[in-house]
């Protein structure tokens, strides 16, 4: 069958359809990954979001329940070069193409995505409309410009858990990530901590667990003072979708938080959250970071951290309040990737440090968050 990706500049791309019949729109945004499509899919940082990968073959290791990162795909569409009919894995329970189908997902292979990957970085991010079938290039150029955007979007009520819960959920399909990733330094005692759940990847939980963590997980809008009444040793800020400066009830939990000293720990949705809260702004970047190769410099030793990255706004750096610390920043185009506040036992990053995709290189982030929640 064929199918048409349509821009809002007026560009469209014909291809064959690739998952689900109908139409989709989204933000049309790119990721860089070789592998770990399957994760991407997965991740709630995508919601409203169209995903082209540019590794140009994907899907020939197929799918594999351990490695979601949430119960069912949560992109808008997804957007291949040459999307493998086959599946070439032992732990394989599907074919890709099967499993975007199944889950209701729109998708398009047999585009160029080298052209299409190139327009984004120098026009910038745009929304777009997926259709299967028969359909009008112009027509769908016109449901693209109609589209939402993502700026000033709270996308984060559309995938944040219905009600608290602690990890891992009785009865879930929580995974294992695909890999037994060593724990590193373990809690001398296990330690509580109260995670907010903005569109949280599983494989923070995971990590948390392995470290020695008991988790429980909230709803991103439940009160700070819910959450404080627990007596956690720490608080967790996930990541997630959307526009940051559009979630005022985050913010504000976030500053209560903040004001009570109790450690708190941020990724990527989280961290831009935490520099709200701080005081800080946020802006949108003009393609936004999405990868498993980014290469981050940690100021305090100077070393390099290969990184995995899914986001499309940042904290200004130049906003940053009095008291509060730069400890990261990206090598790609200098922008801010990590903070953490001189008197307080907060800090946060913009990348991923528990991968899934990705390198581990940034898992001792976890380790510091221990060392706050102990001294505490």
């Amino acid at each position: 069958m064929k199918a048409v990706l349509a821009l809002e500049d007026g560009s469209w791309f014909q291809g064959t359809a690739a998952g689900a019949e109908g139409v989709a729109s989204g933000e049309v945004v790119f990721n860089t990954g070789m592998t770990g499509y399957q994760e991407i899919l997965t991740d709630p940082s995508y919601a409203g979001q169209m995903v082209t990968m540019t590794s140009p073959e994907i899907g020939n290791y197929g799918v594999a329940p351990d490695d979601v990162e949430s119960r069912a795909p949560q992109v808008a569409g997804f957007i291949m070069r040459d999307p493998s009919p086959v599946a070439s894995n032992w732990r394989a329970t599907s074919t890709l193409q099967d499993y975007l189908a199944g889950a209701g997902v729109v998708a398009i292979g047999d585009i160029d995505t080298r052209e299409l990957t190139r327009k984004l970085r120098s026009a910038g991010v745009m929304r777009g409309v997926i259709a299967t079938g028969p359909h009008e290039p112009d027509a769908l150029v016109a449901r693209a410009k109609a589209a939402p955007s993502m700026v000033g979007a709270d996308l984060v009520r559309g995938v944040t858990c219905d009600k608290a819960f602690d990890w891992p959920p009785e009865g879930a399909l929580a995974g294992t990530g695909g890999y037994d990733l060593a724990p590193g330094r373990l809690a001398t005692t296990r330690l509580r901590v109260a995670a907010y759940d903005f569109g949280m990847k599983w494989n923070i939980l995971r990590r948390l667990s392995a470290h020695g963590c008991d988790v429980r997980v909230y709803p991103a809008t439940t009160p700070a003072d819910v959450l404080i009444a627990d007596s956690p040793d720490g608080v967790f800020l996930s990541n997630g979708p959307g526009d940051p400066a559009a979630l005022p009830y985050a913010i504000a939990n976030v500053k209560t938080v903040v004001a009570k000293g109790i450690p708190l720990f941020g990724i990527c949705l989280g961290h831009q959250l935490l520099g709200l809260a701080l005081g800080a702004t946020t802006y949108k970047l003009k393609f936004g970071h999405r990868g498993s190769n980014h290469p981050v410099k940690r100021l305090d030793t100077g070393h390099v951290e290969i990184t995995s990255q899914n986001h499309g706004f940042a904290v200004d750096p130049d906003s940053l309040p009095a008291g509060v610390v730069v400890t990261h920043t990206n090598l790609y185009d200098g922008t801010l990737e990590g903070i953490r506040h001189r008197d307080k036992p907060v800090f946060s990053v913009q990348y991923h440090p528990e991968a899934s995709p990705g390198p581990h290189d940034a898992d001792y982030l976890f380790a510091l968050f221990l060392d706050a929640m102990e001294r505490r």
